[in-house]
């Protein structure tokens, strides 16, 4: 979707295999924190989210939407389409404009397939980190830091960066506005407290991505308007406003 060249070295069964116990971990970790699935976060969620898989062409797969009650402002997936969402980050969405550019990017990594690209770009990470240690017999701490900063965060920035590319033509595609996605990160970037060092996050920063989602947004305004949005959503409010006057 992205043009991107990948190396691959995991098959989908050994990345569902291995997220299984990841998934058993975090459902342990937050089982006295999970939303029931009659919530009406949960139901917010799903709804939001239905209409993401629905335009990835993704419905095949056994999705499973948790909502955490916590005041962390994060989302995550595990393979398999497990998607994580913490209530800290609904205020920060907003609205469902706010919560499809959360679901579509994480959606757009299950999409992508960034689980098994990491855990294959981890070998050769590993591979070159034993390398380095019988050239110059640095110490593990050491290793690790060149590892991390030189090579596997900047990777994952990388993952993300797609994913927020990706998760913006989705939403735009499902006839979510786009746009709200920049004002989204913006109430993000001032919700963070000081000053990020980016080369020391696994995401980039939040000022970062608003910055590449107005340089995608042009090719976003274009999906958004071939899908006839802007009539449907129109049509959307009207049905709203004439149920909101009938009651």
């Amino acid at each position: 979707m992205t043009g991107r060249t990948r190396f691959m070295d995991v098959s989908v069964k050994q990345e569902e295999s291995m997220a299984k116990e990841a998934y058993k971990q975090v459902m342990r970790q937050y089982q006295n924190q999970m939303l029931p699935d009659n919530h009406a976060y949960t139901l917010y969620v799903k709804r939001v989210a239905a209409r993401i898989i629905k335009a990835a062409g993704m419905e095949n797969l056994d999705w499973e939407f948790h909502v955490i009650n916590s005041n962390e402002k994060n989302a995550f997936v595990l393979p398999g389409g497990k998607v994580f969402v913490f209530t800290g980050i609904l205020p920060i969405a907003e609205n469902e404009n706010g919560l499809a550019t959360v679901l579509g990017h994480e959606i757009a990594h299950q999409l992508a397939r960034h689980s098994a690209e990491k855990l294959s770009f981890t070998k050769v990470a590993l591979f070159l980190g034993l390398m380095l240690s019988v050239i110059f017999d640095p110490s593990y701490s050491v290793q690790r830091i060149v590892m991390d900063l030189g090579m596997m965060l900047p990777f994952s920035r990388k993952c993300e960066t797609e994913a927020d590319k990706i998760g913006l033509q989705l939403m735009a595609q499902a006839c979510f506005d786009p746009r709200e996605s920049t004002r989204m990160w913006t109430r993000m970037s001032n919700s963070e407290r000081g000053p990020s060092l980016a080369f020391l996050n696994t995401h980039p920063a939040s000022k970062d991505r608003v910055s590449n989602l107005e340089k995608w947004m042009p090719e976003a305004m274009d999906t958004w308007n071939k899908s006839d949005c802007a009539t449907t959503n129109a049509y959307a409010d009207m049905f709203n406003r004439a149920k909101l006057a009938y009651w």
